[in-house]
């Protein structure tokens, strides 16, 4: 997808993705979202800081993001297009990750990178969906993965 080509579809900007999400800093590793076609397809963004607490650790003299973190941030995508476009009864609605496979990390991701998870529905089934997802950095894959997830709605306390 070409983010100049999609910028007259649905987006979501980072209030939009609090209000869907329950994640928050600094375990949320999305920033916006482009290119919403319905529950079929967006692009996540995320501005990698240097700032970040994981690059104290992972490593400190060549800070590269987790693989994990690069996972969770197309499943944060996935989930919230999924949370966009699911029916609501009133109460609060949750996704929880459930699989991934066919993860490969292809390059490193740095501070100062921006990330784009693209993100393609492949099925849904009741309350389960499963999407593909390539994150890349500057039209380059760095990472692949397919990713399941599923929507429950929280208990009422």
């Amino acid at each position: 997808m070409n983010l100049q080509a999609d910028i007259n579809l649905g987006s979501a900007d980072i209030l939009r993705i609090l209000a869907a999400l329950p994640h928050r800093y600094p375990f949320l590793m999305v920033d916006k979202i482009v290119g919403i076609e319905g529950e079929q397809r967006a692009i996540g963004i995320k501005n990698v800081s240097a700032n970040e607490p994981h690059f104290q650790g992972h490593f400190p003299d060549n800070p590269v993001m987790p693989g994990v973190l690069i996972l969770e941030g197309m499943a944060q995508t996935a989930g919230t297009i999924c949370l966009l476009n699911s029916a609501s009864d009133g109460r609060p609605s949750l996704v929880y990750f459930m699989t991934v496979d066919k993860a490969k990390f292809r390059k490193p991701v740095v501070p100062g990178d921006v990330l784009e998870y693209h993100m393609t529905q492949m099925t849904k089934r009741r309350n389960m969906w499963w999407f593909r997802g390539e994150a890349k950095v500057d039209g380059q894959l760095v990472a692949e993965a397919e990713v399941g997830a599923m929507i429950a709605k929280e208990a009422q306390r």
